[in-house]
């Protein structure tokens, strides 16, 4: 296969150096530009007011000010909202577990009749764009159909729209499939029933698919602004991005941008805890026997 760079050019002394200077610059850049905006945020927290306001902008703070987390952590009671937004995150985690993976699990091994339809309709649903579903779901989760229950100031408001995710469940779907039917058969000669199947033989080779699903589930859940801002009208049930929204007008600048860090830093740990398993789950294509 034809190249910029003939193979022999590379192997040489000139192509090695230049190889290693083009690559140590690339990778550079790339750190630079995800790293910088971080950098930004922390360092920006870290001025005074005036000095963030100012025009232009310094890239090193002249004064620093690392007690203006927590300022900003007792100023805007962050440990309360906090709590509030690992619960709405938690339970929307678990709630997507619970209904996307045995879903995924009867779509691929189960085969039901006229599954690929059922597959379909789920994935048309990804077509929608977010917002037209909001007026339907609000109605939906103010008057619980049959149950007749407002679950407006309940998590259950965002659990329950949350638990059923067409995305989650084709990656899912996807991964399953991967895994031989030999396995199955084999758990049913056992004497193995499909909840068996599913929990002894199913979720422990997928492990790396159910971290990227709940990766998925919680940087959502985590994130999400418009719809806690509609099912949580009571500001002590309020989650974190609601919270820094609706004090950002009387919130020093630079006190805000610390809450906004230190509201970010779970999720960045989550990530950085997890990215094995996350692009191990990313990349899996195939089950080794």
């Amino acid at each position: 296969m034809r190249t910029l760079v003939s193979p022999s050019t590379l192997r040489s002394r000139r192509g090695k150096i230049g190889y290693g200077v083009i690559f140590a610059c690339t990778l550079a850049v790339f750190v630079l530009a995800f790293m910088f905006p971080l950098y930004w945020v922390i360092t920006g927290a870290m001025k005074s007011p005036q000095e963030l306001a100012q025009t232009p902008a310094t890239l090193i703070p002249h004064d620093w000010h690392p007690e203006t987390f927590a300022d900003a952590w007792d100023q805007l009671s962050l440990g309360k909202y906090f709590l509030n937004t690992l619960v709405v995150a938690g339970g929307a985690w678990l709630a997507q577990l619970a209904i996307d993976v045995p879903a995924a699990f009867a779509l691929s091994k189960l085969r039901p009749k006229f599954g690929n339809v059922v597959l379909g309709l789920m994935l048309a649903t990804l077509m929608l764009p977010a917002t037209a579903l909001l007026v339907p779901t609000y109605v939906t989760v103010t008057d619980l159909p049959l149950l007749h229950l407002n679950l407006i100031n309940s998590p259950t408001a965002v659990w329950l729209p949350a638990a059923a995710n067409a995305f989650n469940i084709y990656l899912l779907k996807r991964f399953f499939d991967q895994i031989p039917d030999e396995l199955i058969e084999a758990a049913r000669i056992d004497g193995a029933g499909p909840v068996r199947t599913l929990w002894k033989i199913i979720l422990p080779i997928s492990r790396p698919i159910l971290a990227v699903v709940s990766i998925l589930a919680v940087v959502t859940a985590w994130k999400d602004f418009i719809w806690p801002l509609l099912v949580f009208p009571d500001t002590e049930k309020q989650t974190l991005s609601v919270m820094l929204q609706r004090v950002a007008i009387d919130m020093p600048l630079n006190v805000l941008v610390a809450g906004m860090v230190l509201a970010s830093l779970p999720m960045v740990a989550l990530f950085l805890a997890f990215q094995r398993q996350i692009l191990a789950g990313l990349t899996a294509g195939s089950i080794k026997g």
